[in-house]
């Protein structure tokens, strides 16, 4: 699809988003949608994880009118002066009337172009079928004994994280794949020997739902961080934990979502990836 001459409203960019994402119907930690108003036409958007200067920077060097991110620049709890890394950024911002447009939660949860069912793509998971995911899951390595629990292949706070199957049959093969696929070191806590039969994922800061994920009967757990109970808990439960990295784990959604507003509403993309060792 062409976009029009001097892109779309603004408005009815994030009226497409609002209706793909559905922010309404999260308990989130800061404000979904539009957070930063700039210019009211729409042509050129750059897709990021997080809304740092740099990325900014990226997205003004590239002509872009519109920034999409995962993480935003506002979030409860903090302290709400303008000055210092905010001044900076918003400056940046409004000096060149580019609209900032934010999605964390309703990011992570979609199940097509969310962060969770993105990083089951890198990585080759098959999220076990229900009415959230669709009818999607399936075949042999890894499925002895998966469980579809009563989320229907979701679980944890708001049914954020997904359940599925992986297409290794140990820890350590699932370890050496979310390697290569996301071009980093992880940290892998577990046996490699471990038979793998359903696997847990929740991208992100997702430590927390480690033990809704062994209530479930996951053999695995993957996600972006570790904290120190995680790695005793693991240990003494044998079921494997995979930190994979906060950022690398949570750079997919926004790249599919901004396809996906390429597709449906013909605005051009452009997404950046800012190093992040987190």
């Amino acid at each position: 699809m062409a976009s029009p001459v001097g892109g779309i409203p603004c408005a009815s960019v994030v009226a497409a988003l609002d209706g793909c994402l559905t922010p309404s119907t999260f308990r989130d930690y800061g404000p979904n949608g539009l957070q930063v108003q700039g210019a009211e036409a729409v042509a050129h958007i750059v897709s990021g994880v997080t809304a740092s200067l740099a990325l900014i920077e990226a997205a003004i060097a590239a002509g872009a009118d519109t920034l999409l991110v995962h993480h935003g620049l506002f979030w409860r709890g903090q302290d709400g002066r303008v000055t210092g890394w905010m001044r900076q950024r918003l400056k940046a911002l409004l000096a060149h009337d580019i609209n900032l447009l934010a999605y964390h939660l309703p990011l992570d949860a979609h199940p097509e172009l969310g962060n969770n069912a993105q990083l089951a793509r890198v990585l080759g998971l098959r999220p076990l079928a229900g009415p959230e995911n669709g009818q999607v899951g399936g075949g042999d390595s890894g499925g002895a004994g998966a469980r579809t629990s009563g989320h229907f292949g979701r679980f944890g706070e708001q049914g954020l994280g997904f359940l599925g199957l992986s297409p290794c049959a140990t820890l350590g093969e699932l370890a050496q794949l979310a390697e290569q696929r996301l071009g980093r070191r992880i940290t892998c806590v577990g046996e490699p020997a471990q038979p793998l039969r359903t696997v847990a994922w929740c991208t992100g800061g997702a430590q927390s739902y480690f033990e809704p994920a062994m209530a479930e009967g996951a053999s695995a757990f993957i996600t972006g961080e570790i904290s120190e109970p995680q790695a005793h808990l693991a240990r003494e439960m044998g079921v494997g934990y995979l930190a994979c990295g906060h950022h690398a784990t949570e750079r997919y959604g926004v790249q599919a979502v901004g396809e996906h507003l390429v597709a449906t509403l013909g605005v051009r993309h452009t997404f950046i990836d800012i190093d992040n060792p987190a």
